[in-house]
């Protein structure tokens, strides 16, 4: 919503300056400038648009629209003002301006574009995997941990923290291998967010555009006389207009120059906030997360309410008794699980849907390569990426989705009623399910939002 309202504010803080500098005759025009924010809305939410193409053919059509305007005493036809249009490099009517906003516009809307669709894949790709179901394996080492002590009589004892760690190691191998490329995204989007940062902050380059522009329309008057006599010499002199037309003179309002830009009278973000300090801190929140899918076991099981912690060793549910558990824990991943004495894991048959999610990430990752090079990336075609069968970013074709809700289930409660446990008992997969979400959608909520 940030940058949407950051496009917003340019194009009415043009729209406001235009019109009293320029009044009717800018409001006779003003579906060049219209279009412009229009094409930049479309690139940022998703749409097939070159950047490049589309700033080319912004300051063609200006120059269309302002040749007609200072030589009156002409007649022009769509062929001739065609090859007006292709004159714009060769003459250079606006100076350096559009050239100079080529580079920031593109390298400022790639790194914005890529990084908010980064954060869309990454979160897509976490709440996909947290309702990823458990195996039978899974199933009956959660029983045999949370509700065993019930039936010896050890209601009040919690697992040892280590005998968790195993359980949630054997449970989470899959997960666990999503942690190498989700590492390598959270690096690339780090990246990216420093050319957010930087001389290409999309803020920067979008605040002042009616400035620039103002700039490049002021250098397009005083080089008029010339700039006309090459076209004529290039595209021929064209016929005089009608005599009712031909006496009319450039409108005198047309040579009145753009008043100083007074930074304090930039609206602002409804939010009150600066693409700084929301990069900043979205940048806090990325490092935390780094890692997050390997850790994950370890977040799990050092809460108090499912094991008894570290601390506590030797009064813990060990699986069998009430004493210390002595098994080593084992390594992350899927392939470290073949002696995991908790958990039945099947090496040999990876979760393709989290493989999927692994190439979904690589995906991005490399899209955010390219952008923090300069690189455009394309969206098309993208939707089904995160599901696994296609190689996009998951961004349909028109709109990229940015606000993102988790789906949280209440936990059931585990204490003393018999009849509680007895009810959860008979839910054994509905049981883990829940507390795979809890766990992940908390931690992800507390680091994401």
């Amino acid at each position: 919503e940030f940058f949407r309202e950051l496009l917003e504010n340019a194009e009415r803080s043009l729209n406001d300056m235009f019109v009293r500098t320029y009044g009717m005759l800018y409001m006779q025009n003003s579906e060049v400038f219209q279009d412009l924010f229009t094409e930049l809305k479309r690139y940022y939410t998703g749409g097939n648009v070159n950047l490049e193409e589309m700033l080319n053919d912004f300051w063609a059509r200006l120059l269309e629209r302002m040749f007609q305007l200072i030589n009156p005493q002409y007649h022009f036809t769509e062929d001739y003002l065609e090859c007006v249009s292709k004159y714009t490099d060769q003459l250079k009517p606006f100076g350096d301006v559009p050239r100079k906003l080529k580079v920031q516009v593109t390298r400022a809307f790639i790194a914005a574009r890529t990084f908010v669709q980064g954060l869309t894949v990454g979160r897509e790709v976490a709440n996909r995997v947290s309702k990823v179901s458990p195996t039978p394996g899974c199933i009956r080492a959660l029983m045999k941990m949370l509700y065993c002590p019930y039936c010896r009589g050890l209601p009040t004892v919690k697992p040892c923290n280590n005998y968790c760690l195993n359980v949630m190691k054997g449970c989470l191998a899959n997960q666990a291998d999503l942690d190498t490329e989700w590492n390598l995204f959270i690096d690339a989007m780090l990246l990216v967010a420093e050319r957010l940062e930087g001389p290409f902050n999309i803020e920067s380059v979008m605040d002042p555009i009616d400035v620039k522009i103002s700039e490049a329309i002021m250098n397009m008057q005083e080089n008029s006389m010339q700039v006309s006599a090459k076209v004529f010499q290039g595209c021929g002199q064209p016929k005089p207009a009608p005599a009712l037309r031909s006496s009319r003179s450039v409108p005198e309002n047309f040579n009145t120059r753009f008043r100083p830009y007074n930074p304090e009278e930039r609206p602002t973000t409804a939010a009150g906030t600066s693409l700084d300090r929301l990069v900043t801190d979205i940048k806090e929140k990325l490092k935390l997360s780094k890692k997050f899918w390997s850790t994950l076991p370890y977040t799990i099981c050092k809460d108090e309410q499912v094991t008894a912690g570290p601390s506590i060793e030797e009064d813990c549910w060990n699986g069998h008794t009430k004493a210390r558990y002595l098994p080593e824990i084992m390594n992350d991943g899927l392939t470290n699980q073949i002696n995991n004495p908790e958990v039945d894991v099947d090496i040999t048959r990876p979760d393709t849907f989290i493989r999927q999610q692994i190439m979904a990430l690589r995906v991005m990752t490399n899209k955010l390569k390219n952008a923090y090079n300069g690189n455009d990336v394309n969206f098309q075609d993208t939707s089904d990426e995160t599901s696994g069968s296609g190689s996009g970013s998951g961004c349909t074709d028109d709109i990229c989705p940015t606000e993102f809700d988790f789906v949280t289930t209440e936990a059931p409660s585990v204490d003393s009623d018999r009849r509680e446990v007895e009810a959860s008992a008979t839910q054994p997969g509905w049981s883990l399910q829940t507390l795979l979400i809890i766990f992940i959608s908390f931690v992800l909520q507390r680091q994401w939002r």
